[in-house]
């Protein structure tokens, strides 16, 4: 602890990103507070009440015994030696990088920010942003950066869901304003991850994340196309992807689906095009693969009418069921999930939809509510046609198989017959 009372850390966001790093601060025995603008989360999270996927009840009652608190009162920045800013990043209507809650976080730091303070950005962003939007804010208090304060950028790397790699074991990317700031955000973040990655400025440890998702969004594009033409060519994707992954090196396996979803590859790129096109000439290889990959959902919904059409049936009035509607596989995060444009054109065309999600307990699209169905072998028997658009765990993929009248597996974990047929 320093010789300032209070927090040696303030979160600022407590969601998908902010949670895991107060988690992991707390238990290595840092004061750690967290500061949020909804006063449900705050409520919950004091009362022992997770709302993330990878934070149990248990976690939040052993952060809570550590001395976690949240709050709604930002105050407690001018008690804190370390301040990291996760909130959201989305884009706006036009695809252009909305960083309203990045500003406003900035500037109630900018209000409560003291000598000798750390702030960290983690929200992912354009290159310069940290440089250029949350410096000027900052020292809009009549500090200066890199002398009386010290500021950091890093790349937040959650992966929901995922049960292998954490915050703790996953390498932390860290870039300063300066040396002295990069040393410092270094030596806070080594406190509670195994691995530090330093970078010689705030633009390379901003652009580096938009690289590792720019690549992801790139590939899962060019194996979208090709699902499309290998249809048309008669040829099991599915079967060359598995075939090819045994080569060594120098591939590495990425599969097709309806679409793609989550907080960070449908967006991400988006912001290196933007900042691209802040140059004068577009990001003509991000802009396809943003193509590819937003056609999904109305290429799935085709593939649907086909299979409906040889059974004679149409898409009007044919009972649709939906199987898993979340953007990743047993979570329950929704965050730009594909299954919300796939709904969409399948009412358009008059289908009565159904989802079937153990992580989902209410569901609406374009304000209509969407029933849920609770036993998934009366479900599929009832469908007309079942897309599977999420492979959660706790589906039993037998019955699908067996009981299904039709099916559309989108992620190719189904067995293929003549009722069964993959994307």
């Amino acid at each position: 602890m320093s010789e300032r009372t209070g927090f040696d850390l303030t979160v600022i966001g407590l969601g998908y990103v902010g949670m895991p790093l107060a988690k992991e601060a707390t238990a290595a025995g840092l004061r750690v507070a967290g500061l949020d603008v909804d006063p449900r989360k705050v409520e919950a999270l004091n009362a022992g009440q997770s709302y993330i996927d990878d934070l149990t009840d248990a976690d939040l009652d052993a952060m809570l015994a550590g001395g976690f608190t949240a709050t709604l009162d930002a105050s407690v920045l001018a008690e804190s030696r370390t301040i990291v800013i996760c909130v959201p990043t989305p884009l706006d209507e036009d695809h252009r990088p909305d960083l309203s809650a990045v500003e406003g976080a900035t500037r109630a730091v900018a209000q409560h920010l003291r000598p000798g303070t750390l702030v960290v950005l983690e929200s992912t962003t354009w290159p310069g942003t940290t440089d250029e939007v949350a410096r000027p804010i900052l020292e809009g208090a009549g500090l200066a950066a890199g002398t009386d304060f010290h500021l950091a950028f890093s790349p937040e790397r959650i992966d929901p869901g995922n049960t292998k790699y954490g915050l703790r074991n996953t390498p932390k990317v860290v870039g300063g304003y300066t040396v002295a700031c990069r040393d410092r955000a270094a030596a806070f973040y080594s406190q509670f991850v195994e691995w530090v990655v330093p970078v010689s400025g705030t633009r390379e440890a901003e652009m580096a994340k938009l690289l590792e998702n720019t690549y992801r969004h790139v590939n899962i594009a060019l194996v979208n196309e090709m699902a499309i033409f290998c249809d048309e060519l008669g040829i099991n994707l599915w079967e060359a992807i598995e075939a090819a992954s045994t080569k060594p090196f120098g591939f590495q396996k990425f599969l097709p689906g309806p679409g793609v979803g989550g907080h960070c590859i449908p967006v991400d790129p988006s912001y290196l095009s933007y900042t691209v096109r802040k140059l004068g000439y577009p990001f003509r290889f991000v802009e396809l693969a943003q193509e590819i990959n937003e056609r999904m959902p109305s290429y799935v919904v085709a593939r649907a009418q086909r299979l409906l059409n040889r059974a004679r049936k149409p898409v009007n009035g044919s009972r649709v069921l939906l199987l898993g509607v979340t953007y990743k596989p047993d979570i329950a995060d929704e965050r730009e999930t594909p299954a919300v444009p796939v709904a969409e054109a399948l009412l358009e065309l008059g289908a009565e939809i159904v989802f079937c999600d153990p992580h989902v307990k209410e569901w609406a699209v374009k304000g209509n509510q969407i029933p849920r169905a609770n036993d998934l072998a009366a479900a599929v028997a009832d469908a007309d046609i079942t897309l599977l658009l999420q492979q959660h765990s706790a589906f039993d993929l037998g019955v699908v198989e067996e009981r299904a009248q039709l099916v559309l597996d989108t992620r190719g974990v189904l067995a293929t017959s003549d009722r069964v047929e993959r994307l």
